[in-house]
């Protein structure tokens, strides 16, 4: 056995697989440059510079929203205590809308966004991750509707509630709760929110299912079939009396099965241990699942239509599901990147599918609400399938 380290061979060998690599500017980019433009945009929804933000849902008076009870005047002295305190600033937009910005040196600037509206708009935009924290002014006092398992909420109350002017309420803020349901702690000013859909595992399901079926469609049928093709698996299958197309829709079909097995096994342990419930109508939620299967499926087909290498394969899939699974609200709401991307964002079809199986779950919408997202689903899926099936590279 040869001992001796050949130290020129081995500078050759590293120096041939360095130009090996070099030759894929595609591996480069989605190893190199790809991972730096993820991070720039991470960095936009988390570390912008300025105040903390935290949107806040606010209720005055009866909880009617709307607004003949809100006046300057009114906001200006609930917020007396803080308006007069040095560096803070508040700023009256509309009777619909105001900000506090509160100074601090020490844990860095907050500024607070305030939305005015009914109960029931304050809770859809906090089951939508739009907002943490509703906070309901009447008469008799002040009270901070959150979950108090969520941090971010836990620590908006914290910084905003010594800010505000008014005795604390002594009924209960739960909407579910009958008025003459007694309270435990009369002098609190928090109502934990234990309606469902309100909670953040009644955020992240949906978010989980919708991920699981991109995942599911892109790996599973795109990986595969750039597989096949780099070990010529499929120049054999097209040489025999096979149609095309069938071939890729049963894999399309035995895909949207597993993805329905998988799905069904993940809500039942939900609703198992975490009481996670479908407030929404069924069939709602089987269409817009489906509508999001068949368009993951026809985008997995086209991002495969070509290459052999499963390098660069890799790195085409990473390209879509990476950026999706973090802009699409899978994890948090993607009102948290700045706000002229948002329009961008809603119409990625994993923040489409997330968005319509969410609002299923959390906010009981039905075949009608959930429609224009389904069908627009079905629509990417029909034609990245078309398109893929066209220039498709069989060897």
């Amino acid at each position: 056995m040869n001992k001796h380290v050949h130290i020129k061979q081995f500078l050759h060998l590293t120096l041939a697989h360095l130009k090996e690599v070099m030759r894929q500017p595609a591996v480069l980019f989605w190893g190199i440059i790809f991972p730096i433009l993820l991070s720039i945009g991470l960095g936009m929804a988390f570390t912008r510079e300025g105040a903390t933000i935290h949107n806040i849902g606010f209720i005055y008076g009866d909880g009617s929203g709307d607004g003949t009870t809100l006046t300057p005047s009114a906001i200006e002295t609930l917020f007396q205590k803080a308006a007069t305190a040095q560096g803070h600033e508040l700023t009256i937009i509309d009777e619909t809308a105001f900000t506090l910005a509160v100074k601090d040196d020490r844990l860095g600037d907050t500024l607070f966004l305030f939305e005015t509206g009914s109960w029931d708009k304050s809770i859809v935009r906090l089951k939508q991750g739009q907002i943490k924290l509703i906070m309901e002014v009447t008469d008799t006092g002040t009270v901070y509707h959150f979950d108090p398992l969520n941090p971010e909420a836990r620590i908006a109350w914290h910084t905003l509630s010594p800010l505000a002017a008014g005795e604390y309420a002594s009924v209960s803020g739960d909407k579910t709760i009958p008025e003459t349901t007694p309270v435990s702690d009369p002098k609190s000013a928090v109502s934990p929110l234990a309606m469902p859909g309100t909670r953040y595992i009644d955020f992240l399901i949906p978010g989980l299912i919708s991920m699981t079926v991109m995942m599911s469609c892109m790996w599973g049928i795109s990986y595969g079939m750039i597989d096949k093709r780099s070990k010529k698996l499929l120049r054999r299958m097209v040489a025999t009396p096979m149609v095309k197309s069938h071939f890729l829709a049963a894999l399309m079909l035995v895909r949207i099965f597993i993805n329905i097995v998988e799905s069904v096994l993940l809500v039942f342990f939900a609703w198992l241990i975490f009481d996670v419930a479908i407030q929404g109508r069924m069939e709602a939620l089987v269409t817009i699942f489906l509508a999001g299967n068949i368009a993951f499926c026809g985008i997995a087909v086209f991002v495969s239509s070509r290459t052999a290498n499963t390098e660069v394969g890799n790195g085409m899939i990473n390209a879509v599901v990476m950026p999706m699974t973090l802009l699409s609200g899978v994890f948090f709401s993607y009102h948290n990147f700045p706000d002229w991307s948002i329009p961008v964002i809603e119409k990625l079809p994993l923040a489409l599918l997330v968005d319509g199986i969410r609002s299923v779950f959390t906010e009981g919408a039905g075949l009608v609400e959930t429609a224009p997202a389904s069908i627009l689903l079905f629509l990417i899926g029909v034609g990245f399938f078309i398109a893929g099936l066209k220039i498709f590279k069989w060897h």
